[in-house]
């Protein structure tokens, strides 16, 4: 046989293990409803007298203020390794842990020597579990953390404690920690590289908060800036839940349908998009669809009682992490709308930040210095990211 013959029969008999297989598009299920559902505030990250750095901050105080303002939801989040990872008999069977007003999750937050996470749940389930894989490789991680059910989330991803496991392995990232905003900039910057990067990940908030508002000026003393300016809703985590239960906070949380504001009097920011042209917005933040080729009709409001009549805003579009545009909403009720053409192919996102006048927290006073002109920001509304990634 000739060479070329010879080279030629090889090559035939290698091509079906050689053949390249083409990119399969992702099967994208279809959204969700937007009147199937009711908005929801709470506070995300909390720390109470079972956190050992925690002070003036009873479990009995932390609900009692929630209750007051008027928020749905809360997590008490207080560190495992102060307890060995047994915090289903510290802060879970904390007498005071309850209420009738506002929805508790069980939660805590996983301390680790590679940085932190706290866990969401609609019940009680084995935290002792994880937190006894906190130093063993990722994979392992991620496989208890299946089994358990449960919700993770990378807490203040940048400085200190930053998240130092993979993204892989949980559900959100918190991208606004404690009512001091300019800090997180950095993990603003994170959330945009894991969303590029086909990470269907929610931005969530959290205070943070370990000390009380306090009740006396040597209270104040103790930690000035936690004591007087961060505090429950510093700032507010909103989420569009099908149910006012633990389990329905939960899923709005993973599903993405969460904004986040400074506090819970400033406006929430609300993300919607009209995918068919029907003059109906179908989609919200945190839907994934598939993109029709077509001009998008996008539109960005800010929802809340405290609106002034001569509101001034600043919103700024984010598409694929890059500016895309910022536009000025006035009034009562400001509405932003724009349009856009996602690609049919590849993956695109759009997310909204939002600056302007400080809203007041009477509660809280101190917290307004501290987030400065930020006001609020959307989840992200995604266009051909694969569920299965």
């Amino acid at each position: 046989m000739r060479v070329s013959s010879l080279l030629a029969a090889l090559t035939l008999s290698a091509s079906p293990a050689l053949a390249y297989a083409a990119p399969q598009a992702p099967v994208i299920p279809p959204v969700a409803s937007l009147q199937d559902g009711t908005w929801l505030k709470g506070d995300l990250h909390l720390h109470s007298r079972h956190s050992k750095e925690s002070t003036n901050n009873p479990v009995k105080k932390i609900i009692a203020f929630a209750e007051k303002v008027g928020f749905d939801f809360i997590a008490i989040t207080d560190h495992d390794n102060h307890v060995d990872g047994d915090v289903a008999h510290n802060t879970w069977v904390d007498p005071e842990l309850k209420s009738d007003k506002v929805v508790l999750l069980y939660g805590a937050e996983w301390t680790t020597h590679r940085g932190h996470g706290n866990v969401f749940s609609a019940k009680p389930y084995e935290h002792q579990r994880l937190y006894d894989v906190r130093d063993q490789r990722d994979a392992k991680i991620l496989a208890v953390k299946k089994s358990l059910g449960i919700h993770l989330s990378a807490n203040h991803p940048i400085g200190k404690d930053n998240f130092g496991f993979s993204y892989d392995i949980v559900d959100s990232i918190e991208v606004w920690n404690s009512a001091m905003w300019p800090k997180n900039a950095n993990a603003i910057m994170i959330w945009d590289d894991m969303l590029k990067s086909g990470r269907k990940l929610t931005g969530r908030g959290g205070s943070d908060a370990h000390h009380g508002v306090p009740d006396t000026p040597a209270d104040a003393k103790t930690n000035s800036v936690q004591a007087t300016a961060n505090y429950v809703g510093t700032p507010t985590t909103w989420v569009f839940a099908k149910t006012r239960t633990p389990q329905g906070v939960v899923d709005a949380l993973t599903n993405g349908r969460v904004a986040v504001s400074a506090n819970p009097y400033a406006p929430r920011v609300e993300l919607y998009a009209d995918l068919d042209a029907d003059g109906k917005m179908d989609m919200m933040m945190g839907d994934n669809a598939k993109p029709t080729g077509k001009p998008v009709h996008f539109r960005v409001q800010l929802t809340g009682k405290t609106i002034p009549a001569d509101g001034a805003y600043t919103v700024t579009v984010i598409k694929d992490g890059d500016t895309f545009g910022s536009f000025p909403a006035r009034g009562p009720s400001p509405v932003v709308e724009f349009y856009d053409t996602p690609a049919t192919t590849g993956r695109t996102y759009y997310r909204v930040q939002v600056e302007g006048t400080p809203t007041a927290y009477p509660e809280v006073p101190g917290s307004m210095a501290l987030s400065g002109n930020m006001v609020g920001l959307s989840n992200p509304i995604f266009f051909n990211f694969d569920p299965n990634f």
